[in-house]
């Protein structure tokens, strides 16, 4: 199956999210190339990157289903190869 190289970069505003957040990463783990995260405290938020390799379809559930985690949000930038 064709994959894509995609950047998910998540803003996390509520520390409560983090649980969930981790657990649906830990799931798509298979396609994960690698993550950095940030905490800003200043702010009080928390910014993570994860770069994936996946199909289309799957880069989009992930996306969908982090940003539908309460104090999460999410956008993706997919790469053009």
């Amino acid at each position: 199956m064709e994959t894509r190289v995609a950047i998910i970069g998540i803003i996390v505003e509520d520390s409560e999210a983090v649980a969930s957040l981790n657990s649906l990463l830990h799931e798509y783990r298979e396609f994960i190339v690698g993550r950095m995260g940030i905490p800003y405290r200043e702010k009080k938020i928390n910014v993570i990157s994860v770069v994936i390799d996946a199909p289309q379809d799957t880069i989009a559930a992930l996306s969908g289903k982090i940003g539908n985690i309460r104090g999460v949000s999410a956008k993706t930038v997919y790469s053009k190869v």
